[in-house]
């Protein structure tokens, strides 16, 4: 499906390269300042033009479908779009020779003959600028929470512009982890089930293209502490810790400090070295080489997209426990 949420329910649509992307988010409350330049400019940073990312260079200029009364929400929904202004389909036929680590094959065999897989399709991250567009709307719901995405490392490394450059000319790629925090968080948001924070924050992430990890706090490392070590010990009565190795979150519910989450990408596929696949017609091995305009890393471009991701969710939350 391509909606997500509960109160605040986004809906995504289009193709990596079909005309336009675009969204639309029902359920947002009505009489809220929307400040469409603030918006635009979290959009931009989308693309910020750095050294390793990817040579196609849509304006991104957004179309908004929903007219904003004296530039406030209206209780409508709010529809907006992206043009495809740099798509180039041609250089993408892998009908029957999917590109390893790409959706081409998975596509194919749930869609069929006509699905479409250039650029990705609808599993391109391209269709991540529409997510960053809602996360910037949702924002202004929860103005008093600050959110702020870090990059922690590409390539295993924490000085990574050398091994970045090393993997370009290599006509190679690389992952990396983010760091994201929000401060200023109300205890008592989520549910103690199948609606928990980890759950659904782990949802809207795991939905962004390239996504492979995800962990909370001390996440995976929580596995090697005592329960000593890992209890946070309270130190006053606002529910505030000494440490955070739950992250903010107990029981599937924020508990007041900050959320502290950390996201692994994997490598993107898309690499100028030939590599091995099956012709699906003669089911015999043949090789191919990608050609198109690709990022050795996505990491930095990641930022804006994790920042909106939580946003919305928080937000979600935060319309289901209004009162």
């Amino acid at each position: 499906m391509n909606s997500f949420g509960r109160k605040l329910v986004f809906t995504i649509f289009g193709t990596s390269h079909s005309v336009a992307i675009g969204g639309v988010l029902d359920g947002f409350p009505s009489g809220i300042f929307i400040e469409t330049n603030l918006i635009q400019e979290t959009l931009d940073k989308r693309n910020p033009n750095l050294f390793g990312t990817t040579q196609r260079k849509e304006i991104d200029e957004i179309q908004w479908l929903t007219n904003f009364n004296n530039g406030h929400s209206t209780g409508a929904s709010i529809a907006f779009l992206l043009r495809n202004k740099d798509a180039n389909p041609n250089d993408y036929h892998f009908d029957i020779t999917p590109r390893p680590g790409h959706a081409d094959f998975s596509q194919i065999s749930k869609y069929g003959k006509y699905a479409d897989i250039s650029g990705g399709g609808q599993a391109s991250g391209r269709m991540t600028a529409p997510l960053v567009i809602a996360g910037a709307l949702a924002r202004f719901i929860i103005p008093e929470i600050s959110i702020s995405a870090e990059i922690i490392e590409i390539g295993g490394k924490k000085e990574y512009s050398q091994i970045l450059e090393q993997a370009y000319q290599q006509g190679d790629s690389l992952g990396g982890i983010v760091q994201i925090t929000a401060t200023n968080i109300p205890a008592g948001l989520g549910e103690p089930f199948f609606d928990s924070v980890e759950s659904l924050v782990s949802h809207l992430f795991f939905s962004i293209p390239g996504v492979k990890g995800i962990e909370f706090g001390a996440g995976f490392n929580s596995a090697k502490m005592l329960g000593s070590e890992f209890n946070d010990t309270f130190s006053d009565k606002f529910g505030k810790t000494s440490t955070n190795n739950a992250g903010g979150i107990n029981g599937g519910i924020t508990n007041g400090n900050d959320l502290i989450i950390r996201v692994a990408f994997r490598p993107p596929s898309s690499i100028g070295i030939e590599q091995k696949t099956i012709n699906t017609e003669t089911n015999q091995q043949t090789s191919i080489k990608i050609r198109g305009r690709h990022d050795s890393s996505y990491v930095p471009r990641t930022l804006p997209i994790l920042e909106s991701a939580l946003a919305l969710v928080l937000a979600d939350f935060f319309l289901i426990n209004k009162k």
